[in-house]
C-alpha cells in the first residue's frame, strides 16, 4: 500500500476533513501528553494532509495519545485530530506482526489503581 492510499484509508477510518484545520495549534496547546510526544495533534493532521504517513506510523507518538478527547473539544473547526490519531494507530496495528502489546507485556503495567477493564481494552485493541 503506498502513502496515497495509506491517506485515503486513514481518512476514511476516520470520517475526517484534515483540510478544515487551520493549524492554529490549540489542539496541541491543550493535550495533556505533549512534552511526552514526538509529533502533536496538530503535527499529526498536517502529516495525514499532506500524505507524510510512514513517518507518523513509524512514531511512538501514536501511543503517547490519552485518547481523552481534548484536542477534538478545543478545535475551533471540529477536525477531530484523535480520530485522525486513532486510525493511524489501527493502521499500523493492523500490519501483519506488528502489534504493540502481547500477553507477557501485561504484567509489568498493572498496578492496583489500573481498572481491569483498561488492561483487557488495551489487550483486546493491540492485539489480533
Amino acid at each position: 500500500m503506498n502513502n496515497r492510499q495509506k491517506q485515503e484509508e486513514i481518512l476514511r477510518i476516520s470520517g475526517v476533513n484534515a483540510r478544515k484545520c487551520m493549524k492554529c495549534g490549540k489542539c496541541s496547546a491543550t493535550c495533556p501528553a505533549y512534552d511526552e510526544m514526538e509529533y502533536h495533534p496538530h503535527e499529526f493532521v498536517y502529516m495525514v494532509e499532506t500524505g507524510d504517513i510512514d513517518r507518523l506510523m513509524a512514531s511512538q507518538s501514536l501511543y503517547k495519545c490519552l485518547s481523552c478527547f481534548a484536542c477534538v473539544d478545543r478545535c475551533p473547526r471540529g477536525v477531530q485530530p484523535f480520530k485522525l490519531i486513532e486510525a493511524v494507530r489501527l493502521m499500523n496495528i493492523r500490519k501483519q506482526g506488528n502489534n504493540h502489546m502481547t500477553a507477557n507485556d501485561i504484567p509489568s503495567i498493572l498496578d492496583d489503581d489500573m481498572p481491569q477493564q483498561a488492561i483487557v481494552s488495551a489487550f483486546r485493541k493491540y492485539t489480533k
